[in-house]
């Protein structure tokens, strides 16, 4: 298991939101466009990337589901204490 990992993600407080979001990439509409446009987080300026982070950097379920994730896998909904995340691995 690598222990960096780079994500990007899309952060939303409304789950209906969150699965709007899927549905639109799901369609193959690009996670970077709905970052910028959906996304309240500051990532949203980068289309979401994150950066490299490794265990311990990231709340707990977030870190579960994006290092379960393969290279270019997108993730399903993931809640947490910010709201609703889609993760997508990058590297």
């Amino acid at each position: 298991m690598s222990d960096k990992i780079r994500c990007a993600h899309i952060l939303v407080e409304k789950e209906s939101t969150a699965k709007e979001v899927l549905e639109k990439l799901s369609k193959g509409e690009s996670f970077a466009k709905l970052a910028e446009q959906y996304s309240i987080d500051g990532s949203r300026k980068r289309g979401g990337d994150l950066g490299f982070f490794s265990h311990g950097q990231m709340v707990k379920p977030f870190e579960e589901a994006a290092f379960r994730l393969n290279k270019g896998e997108i993730s399903g909904i993931v809640k947490t204490q910010f709201g609703y995340h889609i993760i997508k691995r990058l590297e």
